[in-house]
């Protein structure tokens, strides 16, 4: 389950301590500037649970310094020895902006933070001048016994093929489909022991009418924005054409199958064939992404579990 932006920091422990006692995998943090800080919440979601592996999607890339960003990677690695799933990214460069960190090149800044992070989680000694990235003979005192590895969550094909390159794998954003998996996993070269991370909305009723009247207006926002999750849809044209000529209303009659391919959206039975797409896909880490508002999104909690076990 995806611990959304919005929830109250001090609710992460419940929600990991009962994911745990109900048989799930995973917590995933995301850090959204200016919500709450992500390795804070891991750190507490660690602490609190025994099994529970906790990813962090994403931190961007120049928030912090890259030596800070590995420390920060290493002391949640330490907390719980392979339970800590980390992720950079090039985060919004508007955020960036608002902070005074905004890079020349995002991907460049990306690059060079994945490359140093990662030796520095390996406890190389590490300097580098780069054109973001100025390190002079830092090393961990403290690396992890076995690095976890790096994701980074990217959209756009350079990024794609640079995460391929020099990191282990991909944190897909909310609205990864199995194609746009696929995609993704062909821009970035496909190498071998490449971990993916797919993001995925989650909305579960009793009738699927209800869960489609729920999530619509998510669609369409989805579809305004050009989510790539969506555009690389095999009928993502028939989709745009019928949100411009019919609105959310067309969206709630849309076919099953489109449904499907979208979100676990629906019946239980629906959020199961939309992981098993997933898994089909080649994705590893599949988080299901509530409601954003707590007194929506929680309870769909137990349904998350139910997919767990299933």
């Amino acid at each position: 389950m995806t611990f959304p932006r919005t929830y109250p920091a001090a609710l992460v422990t419940d929600v990991a301590r009962r994911l745990e006692a109900g048989g799930a995998d995973e917590l995933w943090i995301i850090e959204d500037c200016f919500y709450t800080s992500g390795p804070s919440l891991v750190a507490a979601a660690l602490a609190s649970t025994e099994r529970l592996t906790v990813g962090l999607g994403i931190v961007p890339a120049v928030a912090r310094t890259a030596a800070v960003t590995a420390m920060e990677f290493a002391t949640l690695d330490a907390l719980a020895p392979g339970r800590f799933l980390p992720g950079i990214g090039h985060g919004v460069q508007e955020w960036m902006g608002q902070m005074g960190v905004r890079p020349k090149s995002p991907l460049t800044a990306l690059d060079e933070v994945t490359t140093t992070v990662t030796r520095l989680l390996a406890g190389e000694s590490v300097s580098f001048e780069g054109k973001v990235v100025q390190l002079r003979d830092v090393k961990l005192e403290a690396p992890p016994a076995v690095a976890p590895p790096i994701l980074l969550g990217v959209q756009g094909p350079k990024s794609m093929a640079l995460a391929g390159r020099v990191a282990g794998g991909l944190v897909l954003a909310e609205g990864a489909s199995a194609a746009y998996v696929r995609q993704s996993l062909k821009l970035a070269g496909n190498p071998e022991g490449f971990v993916v991370a797919a993001f995925t909305s989650l909305c579960i009723r009793e009738d699927r009418k209800s869960a489609y009247e729920w999530t619509a207006p998510w669609i369409g926002w989805q579809l305004s924005a050009k989510n790539p999750g969506l555009t690389a849809l095999p009928f993502y044209e028939e989709l745009q054409k019928l949100f411009d000529e019919s609105g959310e209303a067309g969206l709630v009659g849309m076919p099953r199958e489109w449904w499907t391919a979208l979100g676990a959206i629906g019946t239980i039975e629906d959020a199961v064939e939309h992981v098993e797409q997933l898994e089909a896909a080649g994705v590893h880490h599949i988080s299901l992404c509530p409601d954003p508002e707590v007194e929506h999104g929680l309870p769909q909690l137990e349904f998350v579990v139910e997919l767990a076990n299933r």
